[in-house]
């Protein structure tokens, strides 16, 4: 029996034996898996086996997200589904071929022929071949090198490889519509080109969609975005050098342009060659024509999809495509039940478009063309109600313009304001679900349609409560919220990856997904099952709850804490769940985080008592009580500076930070500052940061209170408690609030009784303002509210929760917040009070104990190997200080490291293996230097494992200082303490990133010998450096983009610079000034 393409039997014949009759599917992209899942789904009687036949050499993948390819590069990430899933089906249920293409049909004996010479018998044919690119035939120049099409990846694996080899250069995106704005952007985002054009032959963009005021919006917004736009041009000829390669374009109006790369996206043309031959008759247009119930001129052969021809009309979008595979998927496994139709499809869409929002919904040229259907009246084909061009249509349209905003409305009704016919919106399309279902509805309305523009801002399309379930959420997948509402229901989807698996919502372009989001977590609230908040996999716990467990059981370890309170008493536990228990610990017993046991649980900050930077160096802050400080204390952190070449910056909490501080320099850097009276300032810590004050009544003459007092008194209590976020603090000394009391988690504001204490106030990336806990308390009384406050902070808030989002989770918010720790409803706050005191009693400086014990020495050198110290970042001279170079906009590397072959490897000893300890948690790690290579040892529960030191993602030689986790199968993997991406210690899979695929690192064979070292199976020194060498990696000056550079060129010379006569003369008293100089 011959075998097609090495995936299942192509004998012809039809399988008998079992009564199945056979669905074979030509082509296989995103609407034949859809039509294809919907079969296997709904045939519960298994009636059918499906043969899919497709072209490409990839299987089914996200085409509406075929812009992100250029992101990652990774198909697989486009995949629908993975590649074990089409092998998953037994009994020839589901058969798959790729790079195979049919090559004829014939209809009387029911076979088709591929590319191969085999024969493959049918019961029913679907045709799912989609459609080509158009490429402009009839221009002079339209082969050229250097003429692209945006349909496939392996067109744009084509227009990568041309970008790279033509850096600097200018290149074209051809067409207004939603494909060149997708080709525009692919091209922008590449960042090979030197410049991007974008050519429209209309006046606006997106003609099909948008009217006249809509489309020159988007223009305006796509052009502000830095792509120049050029309308109304028509290419005449492509021109070409002597070997044929594009150097430019001629328009018709006889002006061109230099460019070296052209893509065309000017439209698809239907594949319906198919039928040519067996007379399946097709569209003027193209496209086999089809009926209401998808099928062709020919019995049993069915289309859908964008080869589809339904009354003279195919469809480039996706939605219409999927609403067909619904109604054929139906039919063809419920034929006991009234047969679906294939009506008019719903046209709208909702798109992010070159980072601008844009929706267009039902008939949303009704007032252009007239409406093609009017509520209670029979839908019609035509073009529209039997309504001449020349007459006012009979619609009214309501439009609104925010041109400071960039949003625009427009909103078609009916002549009596009754009814919505259709719309579009840019810039704000929040509503665009909820009008597109009124449309589809056709109910009358219960409110004037000005209250459609003017009410627009009160909802928001994350709010699904007064959405109806047969509303669409995903246009995409033609996904419902009643669809996702009901798989949580029945048990069938339980967390929010088997809603996107079972349903599809979100899998295609994602616009959807705060909304699916949404619907499941209030769905789960309903059935009275809350969505996890876990710790993580390891604690079955929230944060509050562990927190309960680990004080009320007295657990003081990490090993203790997993054995009271995980799921595995064994666990290394994880990235997530170690530094939350390191927080509890600390919150409750205070141990120095540098003893071995709860160093292991800190993040790199913490770990070292540093904030690590860009470069792998650290900064330091030393702390400046209430931003007073002496004289002399200034002195000392300038000569600190001075001597160890330190970046000095003031900071908003009115302290100096100290940048670039090698990790070997730490020591003494803090031994002079600890000598001079200094403490650690727990910039580091998730801890209090700073209480910033105003000079209140000790200088400022407006004084109401001793801000800077109080301020002082408060930062000596509180500092180095650790909590589940940083918090800070300000005290004003009067209401002119000099200190922006009210944006911190707790700031005070002087009366003439006392103080106003404000809670909850934060900036970051949601500010909020604090609100008002208490007026007028007593200087004595307010350390107890601020003391009970943050021990209830401390016991209840989730991981890594802010303040400002505690209070607005808490029932009855900052009322209940006022029960508990002012009116003492819980009956709690003496308890709390003691808890502040122990651990104000408890109070050490971390930097201060460091310094003095040997052993918390030992971390503090680069490499474990050797004395040796390498810059891991270009540093460049500004303004006077030296800072390390930027990093480029994209410093991932592609590299497969994991996958590279070495020319050779032997055994080498690299560092002695009593470096590393077994103590509990049995995780340790170090650094190591060999040639001009880093790697990365790991000693886990008594094996060794090593990586290369840099992580790929900013090309940061960090990993051995990141968490190491683990899972119940027993995978390790260390966490990047950059940007926690998770690479793979042990297994198969060892280097792969399990969450960023598009990245791998380097893994090593290791083995502790009887000689007392540490052995790596490596290559050759130059080969290793080669690959993996520092001098390789490290991010250079050059690569990013001087993001001042348009800045300072188009200023040059207008910077204000005072010049005062005689100011640099030998003159003795300086002259008013009489002229600036720009």
């Amino acid at each position: 029996m011959p075998m097609l393409n090495g995936h299942g039997p192509s004998d012809g014949s039809r399988p008998t034996e079992s009564g199945r009759q056979k669905i074979v599917v030509v082509g296989l992209g995103m609407v034949a898996i859809s039509l294809i899942e919907k079969i296997i789904k709904q045939d519960t009687d298994r009636k059918y086996d499906i043969v899919v036949i497709g072209e490409e050499s990839h299987v089914a993948y996200n085409r509406v997200g075929l812009s992100s390819f250029f992101e990652h590069r990774k198909i697989e990430d486009l995949y629908l589904n993975p590649t074990e899933w089409y092998d998953s089906f037994k009994e020839r249920a589901f058969d798959h071929h790729l790079n195979t293409r049919v090559t004829a049909i014939d209809p009387t004996l029911k076979t088709v022929q591929t590319s191969t010479g085999d024969s493959i018998a049918y019961d029913i044919l679907v045709l799912a071949t989609g459609s080509d690119a158009t490429l402009p035939i009839q221009t002079s120049g339209y082969n050229a090198q250097g003429v692209f099409v945006y349909r496939t990846i392996s067109d744009l694996e084509r227009l990568i490889d041309f970008a790279a080899k033509h850096k600097g250069k200018t290149a074209v995106a051809v067409g207004g519509g939603l494909l060149g704005l997708e080709a525009a952007k692919a091209m922008t985002d590449l960042e090979d080109f030197g410049n991007v054009k974008l050519i429209d032959r209309n006046k606006w963009v997106l003609a099909r969609q948008l009217d006249a005021d809509a489309g020159t919006l988007v223009t305006r917004k796509i052009r502000e975005l830095g792509l120049e736009v050029l309308h109304q041009k028509r290419i005449k000829k492509v021109n070409t050098d002597d070997d044929n390669n594009v150097v430019g374009i001629t328009f018709e109006d006889g002006e061109s342009i230099d460019c070296c790369c052209i893509c065309f996206a000017i439209g698809v043309q239907p594949r319906d060659e198919l039928g040519h031959d067996i007379g399946i008759q097709c569209g003027d247009r193209g496209g086999f024509v089809i009926d209401e119930s998808l099928q062709t001129s020919i019995p049993d052969i069915y289309a859908v999809g964008e080869c589809a021809s339904w009354k003279n009309q195919t469809f480039g979008i996706i939605a219409p495509g999927i609403e067909m595979a619904d109604v054929l998927a139906f039919n063809l496994t419920n034929p006991q039940k009234p047969r679906r139709s294939f009506s008019r499809p719903d046209l709208s869409t909702k798109l992010k478009l070159l980072g601008v929002d844009v929706a267009s919904f039902g008939d949303f040229f009704a007032d252009r063309d007239g409406p093609k259907f009017l509520p209670g009246r029979r839908p019609s084909t035509a073009p529209g109600l039997g309504y001449n061009p020349e007459d006012e249509p009979p619609v009214k349209a309501l439009t609104y313009k925010d041109p400071f905003a960039g949003v625009y409305k427009k909103y078609l009704f009916t002549m009596d304001g009754k009814y919505l016919l259709g719309g579009m919106m840019i810039g704000d399309t929040n509503d665009y679900l909820k009008l597109n279902q009124m449309v589809k509805l056709q109910k009358e309305l219960e409110v004037p349609p000005g209250q459609f523009i003017l009410g627009a801002q009160s909802g928001g399309e994350e709010n699904a409560d007064d959405l109806d379930d047969s509303t669409q959420i995903c246009s995409c997948h033609n996904v419902t919220k009643g669809d996702v509402v009901d798989n949580v229901k029945n048990g069938t989807c339980k967390s929010i990856a088997e809603v996107k698996s079972c349903t599809k919502a979100g899998t295609g372009c994602g616009g959807c997904m705060p909304l699916v989001q949404s619907i499941f977590n209030k769905t789960m609230l309903d059935m009275g099952q809350e969505v996890s908040n876990h710790l993580c996999s390891h604690i079955p716990y929230s944060r509050a709850d562990l927190y309960n467990i680990v004080a009320i059981k007295q657990l003081k370890t990490f090993t203790e804490v997993m054995k009271g309170a995980g799921k595995n008493p064994d666990s290394l536990g994880c990235e997530l769940c170690k530094p939350a228990i390191g927080s509890i610990l600390s919150s409750l017993f205070n141990p120095h985080v540098m003893d071995k046991g709860y160093n292991d649980l800190q993040d790199t900050n913490d770990k070292f008592l540093a904030n690590i930077q860009r470069n792998g160096t650290f900064s330091v802050v030393p702390r400046i009580p209430g931003g007073e400080i002496t004289a002399d204390k200034l002195i000392a952190i300038g000569s600190v500076a001075k001597k160890y070449g330190l970046y000095c910056k003031i900071t908003g909490a009115q302290r100096i930070d100290m940048f670039g501080a090698k990790k070997q320099d730490l020591l003494n850097i803090w031994t002079e500052l600890v000598d001079a009276g200094m403490e650690s300032g727990h910039a580091y810590a998730k801890a209090l940061r700073a209480i910033k004050s105003c000079v209140g009544t000790t200088w400022c003459r407006f004084g109401v209170g001793d801000s800077v007092g109080m301020a002082i008194r408060l930062e000596e209590r509180y500092k180095s408690i650790r909590a589940p976020h940083k918090f800070k603090g300000a005290v004003s000394g009067c209401v002119r609030e000099c200190a922006e009391a009210q944006n911190k988690d707790f700031g005070l504001i002087a009366t003439e009784k006392g103080y106003n204490i404000f809670v909850g106030g934060n900036g970051g990336a949601k500010p909020r303002h604090s609100e008002l806990l208490v007026t007028d308390v007593p200087a004595e009384m307010v350390m107890p509210i601020i003391d009970r406050y943050l021990i209830f902070y401390i016991r209840t808030a989730d991981k890594l929760q802010r303040t400002a989002r505690w209070i607005e989770n808490l029932p009855g918010g900052i009322h209940y917040l006022k029960e508990v720790i002012v009116d003492d409803k819980l009956g709690i706050c003496a308890d709390m009070e003691r808890q502040m005191h122990e651990l104000v009693d408890s109070y050490f400086c971390e930097w201060t104990e460091t310094i003095k014990d040997p052993k918390r020495r030992k971390v503090f050198q680069q490499f474990a190997n050797t004395e040796e110290t390498v810059e891991n970042v270009e540093v460049v001279q500004e303004r006077s200080q030296q800072r390390p170079t930027y990093w480029p906009k994209d410093s991932t590397t592609q590299e497969d490291f994991k996958g590279h072959q070495w020319s050779s490897v032997s055994w080498q000893p690299v560092i002695k293996a009593d470096h590393f300890s077994d103590e509990q948690p049995q995780v340790s790690s170090a650094n190591v230097k060999r040639g001009d290579t880093q790697l990365a040892v790991f000693k886990i529960k008594g094996k060794f494992y090593a990586t290369q030191q840099m992580c790929p993602h900013k090309r940061a030689f960090v990993l051995s200082d990141g968490l190491v986790g683990d899972d119940d199968a027993g995978k390790y993997w260390v966490s990047c303490p950059y940007h926690k991406r998770n690479f793979e210690l042990n297994g198969e899979q060892a280097g792969r990133c399990s969450n960023d695929e598009s990245m791998n690192i380097a893994t090593f064979p290791v083995e502790e010998r009887d000689d007392g070292w540490v052995y790596l199976k490596l290559p050759p020194v130059e080969e290793l450096d080669s690959v993996l060498g520092t001098e390789k990696w490290k991010v250079r000056k050059g690569e990013a983009e001087d993001p001042f550079h348009k800045v300072d060129k188009k200023f040059k010379g207008m910077r204000g610079k005072k010049v005062l006569d005689g100011f640099l003369t030998k003159a003795p008293a300086v002259q008013p000034a009489k002229t600036i100089d720009w």
